[in-house]
């Protein structure tokens, strides 16, 4: 089974960055779509962005596009987000997960894998 762990969070001031990493172990990450989710308190879980298997297509909320850049390196089995311009809305838990995708697409209106713990962002002056 694939087993994914998220880190890089932390907290950052506004217009600050920040790279999480999401490390896979149990499985390659070769044949997987990962997205990026994430959850603030009282709100709903929702997808950042998403990274076909080949790391070809890639898929970014409105609300993230232009900030933030998804990335793998399947050698080291890692997916990454790299997080600009960070604004206080931003400030949530970040998961990551498989997601509906193949070589050529990825989705975020569902996923495959299972939730883990997260790495919080904080964004805050």
């Amino acid at each position: 089974q694939l087993q994914l762990v998220e880190s890089g969070g932390g907290l950052v001031q506004p217009g600050g960055s920040l790279r999480l990493s999401c490390v896979a172990s149990g499985s390659t990450l070769d044949y997987y779509a990962i997205g990026w989710f994430r959850q603030a308190p009282g709100k709903e879980r929702e997808g950042v962005s998403c990274i076909s298997s080949s790391g070809g297509i890639t898929n970014y909320a409105d609300s993230v596009e232009g900030r933030f850049t998804i990335s793998r390196d399947n050698a080291k089995n890692t997916v990454y987000l790299q997080m600009n311009s960070l604004k206080p809305e931003d400030t949530a838990v970040y998961f990551c997960t498989r997601v509906p995708g193949n070589s050529f697409y990825c989705g975020l209106s569902s996923v495959f894998g299972s939730w883990g713990q997260g790495t919080q962002v904080t964004v805050s002056s």
